[in-house]
């Protein structure tokens, strides 16, 4: 049984408690005060027979109204988080069809390149044809000489037609 004499700070500090906390239980359990020569109170305490364990502190009780709110804007944040997932969703999703959309539209628009090149070949190849049919038409030669003529201006729009066609099968 050792009796020393704290002051409230010292107490507070080996009981791991607050100052005002120190006094308290020096009221509550009538232990001896004094005064030190500072004017400082001190307390006679038996620290092995004190037996003293703190009781978790109490917060102080909230006012409703900011519980509520404190609840409310704990909703809305977690509303907010959902609407935040479910749109970053809807984006990727969203992604997904712009890169699909995107390479399908470079397709095209190598398909269209492509359509492009093969009708201003065949239009080349058109104009060609019509002026050797032209040519043929208004050839003006002799009746016996004609027939020769036509037959071998006939051989080469033939050739040039399979020609034309070879070449839009090889695109």
């Amino acid at each position: 049984m050792c009796v020393e004499l704290l002051t409230y700070a010292d107490l507070s500090a080996r009981l791991d408690i607050s100052r005002e906390a120190a006094r308290s239980l020096a009221r509550r359990r009538r232990l001896p005060r004094s005064r030190s020569e500072d004017g400082k109170a001190v307390v006679s305490v038996d620290l092995s027979a004190l037996r003293y364990t703190p009781r978790p502190r109490k917060g102080r009780r909230a006012d409703p109204v900011d519980a509520s709110m404190a609840k409310i804007e704990a909703i809305k944040i977690g509303a907010f988080k959902a609407e935040i997932a479910r749109l970053e969703e809807v984006a990727t999703a969203y992604r997904a069809v712009f890169e699909r959309e995107r390479e399908r539209a470079d397709r095209l628009a190598v398909e269209l390149a492509q359509a492009a090149a093969e009708t201003t070949a065949a239009n080349a190849w058109a104009a060609r044809l019509e002026d050797e049919v032209t040519a043929l038409r208004s050839d003006r030669r002799p009746v016996g000489g004609i027939a020769g003529y036509a037959a071998r201006r006939l051989g080469h729009l033939a050739a040039s037609i399979v020609q034309a066609d070879r070449a839009a099968n090889t695109r």
